[in-house]
């Protein structure tokens, strides 16, 4: 982050790292790293309390250092000196950060928090799949559900049906998502990152 420079997570291996196997292994080396010296780092509930460094627990991502801004300027300054990144993770144990989400990308369903980074990954793995998204879209009973959008691969023709039949089993049944719409192309900003905010322009009220 700009707000961050020059750096405030490195993913320096642990010598317990050495003992890891397989997926545990591989997800550790793809995870953000830790803090460096100098920096602090929390996940954080939403009423402001550290969730656990368990690996599991989901927080909102605060960090604070003599290099990291405590605020913006005109605004007011950050409870504590800790700067909210807009960034959801987990830490684990050993204090290595995995993000999971976008604070506002996340999708409340009936009080459970779903990750629309955990669906997209789980689409975009689909072979006739070449891209994916997920919003959250209003529901009258739990709030917000996700839909799936998904640019196919040319030649490919996947079926909504099958879409969701692909996610059973790689997420929990209530992440996944109630409807799948199939796009010619899902718009993206100067950046190269999918523009969310016109997705929900688009599909949050159809």
């Amino acid at each position: 982050m700009t707000e961050s420079s020059p750096a405030v997570t490195l993913n320096a291996p642990k010598t317990s790292c050495a003992r890891l196997q397989g997926n545990a292994r591989s997800s550790r080396r793809a995870s953000q790293g830790r803090v460096v010296f100098g920096a602090d780092v929390s996940a954080q509930d939403e009423a402001g309390q550290e969730v656990p460094w368990d690996g599991c627990s989901q927080g909102n991502l605060v960090f604070r250092g003599h290099w990291i801004a405590s605020g913006y300027f005109g605004a007011e300054p950050c409870s504590g000196d800790w700067f909210p990144t807009g960034d959801v993770g987990v830490i684990d144990a050993d204090g290595f950060i995995t993000l999971t989400d976008r604070t506002k990308d996340l999708i409340k369903s009936g009080g459970e928090w779903i990750s629309s980074i955990a669906i997209e990954n789980v689409a975009a793995a689909h072979p006739d799949v070449a891209e994916a998204a997920a919003i959250a879209v209003p529901h009258e009973k739990w709030g917000e559900r996700p839909l799936l959008i998904v640019v196919p691969r040319t030649g490919c023709v996947p079926t909504p049906e099958a879409l969701r039949a692909f996610c059973r089993g790689k997420m929990p049944d209530w992440s996944i998502p109630d409807r799948v719409i199939v796009a010619d192309s899902i718009p993206h900003g100067a950046t190269g990152k999918i523009l969310k905010t016109e997705l929900r322009r688009r599909y949050a009220v159809t």
